[in-house]
């Protein structure tokens, strides 16, 4: 009975705290961070809904030690917080490949993401600060396990 009054109550606040927000249809750009060395990474945002969206990740990173390409899908869930401030929240799933001057090697991970962006109404900018920790990536990240801060700028149309 409580976790059905729990559940209830959940959804009702969710139903109050939804708003229409303007997320783009498409935004292109890239999305630079530090995980395991630093990198930067082509990103590309496709809307799925008013409150939904997919972001595809092709990138890079390279430290003395290790170099490594990573593609990177997560998928987003949208809120707004205030006019052009939107805070975001998603799932998703990566491989990549590694190399060392010892070894190399490829990997696959599982990703989450937080984040909070700021939609330009005057320029078709989006820009985004996001974390995203990673799990998996054996022989890539220590413990299987890193995490990537990144700062974002892409183009909407």
């Amino acid at each position: 009975m409580k976790k059905n009054i729990v559940t209830a109550v959940l959804l009702i606040g969710l139903g109050f705290t939804s708003q229409a927000q303007e997320i783009s249809k498409n935004a292109i750009g890239l999305r630079l961070g530090d995980n395991n060395g630093f990198g930067a990474e082509i990103s590309y945002q496709r809307s799925l809904s008013e409150n939904n969206r997919l972001e595809a990740n092709l990138g890079w990173r390279d430290n003395r030690a290790v170099s490594a390409f990573k593609l990177t899908g997560v998928y987003q869930w949208v809120w707004e917080i205030d006019n052009s401030f939107n805070w975001y929240a998603g799932a998703g799933a990566g491989l990549g490949s590694w190399n060392t001057t010892e070894d190399n090697g490829s990997f696959v991970y599982v990703a989450g993401n937080v984040g909070i962006e700021y939609n330009m109404k005057e320029l078709p900018l989006l820009l985004s600060l996001d974390f995203r920790p990673e799990f998996g990536g054996k022989g890539y990240f220590q413990n299987n396990y890193g995490s990537d801060i990144a700062l974002g700028i892409r183009y909407k149309f």
